[in-house]
């Protein structure tokens, strides 16, 4: 079992940066692939960014060159690094951690807009 809290969403204008954190608890951290997905008004739950247990990342086409996972297996951290934002980037984003199953976080809104 794991618990999953999302902290640094905001409102930012676009071209702006954010760093979203993740905090993990209740179980072996470093062995669980993690993830970052988002949630549009209307639209369906998408893939952001994935780190494996070793650290190797993939990313959606639509955030490639801009956004920035990390871990911090000593401190059951996970990290988004998001640059140079865009109205689109508009979502709630949740924390996402997966092994024989998926753990989500509750979400936290990031809002992009002038």
């Amino acid at each position: 079992q794991v618990q999953l809290l999302e902290s640094g969403g905001g409102l930012v204008q676009p071209g702006g940066s954010l760093r979203l954190s993740c905090a993990a608890s209740g179980s072996i951290f470093s062995v669980y692939e993690m993830a970052w997905y988002r949630q549009a008004p209307g639209k369906q739950r998408e893939l952001v960014a994935v780190i494996t247990s070793s650290g190797s990342t993939n990313y959606a086409d639509s955030v490639k060159g801009r956004f920035t996972i990390s871990r911090d297996n000593a401190n059951n951290m996970v990290y988004l690094q998001m640059d140079s934002l865009k109205p689109e980037d508009t979502a709630v984003y949740y924390c996402n951690a997966r092994l024989a199953r998926y753990f989500w976080g509750q979400g936290t809104q990031v809002t992009v807009s002038s």
